[in-house]
């Protein structure tokens, strides 16, 4: 079974301005811009009669959309710097939806995720990357920010067992709602005439 995780997907706008960020580090392994997204809850090898609970309970999350920018970058590992990151802006909708997915999978039986969520895109894999060089790269792009996008959904992704960076395929998507869902008047009764 392939390892699942939940995303938001990156626009063409946005994936364009975070492939400007490539090159200039050397031993980076760049993230091909088609496999950017920003994981809202890594699920794991899960058998299919729990990936179909889960696809179930993801297709009842009832969440507005909402707008997302990409601000700053860095990297994880302070003393071995392992992954190159752009920051995402933070967003209450966002954390919520997060939240919601979590609590889901742990209703269903998954252990509790143990990494803080961190909303990132994952630009580049660092091997064999000098400390030094990382912060030279780094020092010239903290500037970095995309314009505000619009996030209509959610997916359901999945990924080969690899060294991490793709392939991912879109194994289900999950729409927000616009503005607010139409419960009707007072809570489902018709409006009076």
């Amino acid at each position: 079974m392939p390892r699942l995780f939940t995303a938001l997907e990156i626009p063409r706008s946005a994936a364009l301005s975070l492939s400007l960020l490539r090159g200039g580090l050397p031993g980076a392994r760049w993230i091909d811009v088609e496999n950017y997204h920003i994981t809202l809850r890594f699920i794991g090898d899960v058998d299919g009669r729990t990936a179909d609970e889960i696809v179930d309970r993801l297709d009842r999350i009832e969440r507005p959309e909402f707008s997302l920018t990409l601000n700053g970058i860095g990297s994880f590992g302070s003393k071995k710097p392992h992954s190159l990151w752009a920051g995402v802006q933070p967003n209450a909708e966002m954390s919520a939806l997060q939240g919601e997915i979590e609590r889901i999978c742990q209703r269903i039986g998954l252990p509790p995720d143990p990494r803080k969520f961190t909303p990132h895109v994952t630009l580049a894999r660092l091997k064999s990357a000098r400390l030094d060089d990382v912060i030279h790269y780094l020092s010239g792009r903290g500037n970095f920010h995309t314009a505000p996008f619009a996030v209509s959904r959610f997916v359901l992704m999945s990924s080969r067992e690899s060294v991490g960076g793709g392939p991912y395929l879109t194994e289900e998507v999950f729409p927000l709602y616009e503005d607010s869902p139409d419960y009707g008047w007072a809570g489902g009764l018709e409006h009076p005439a």
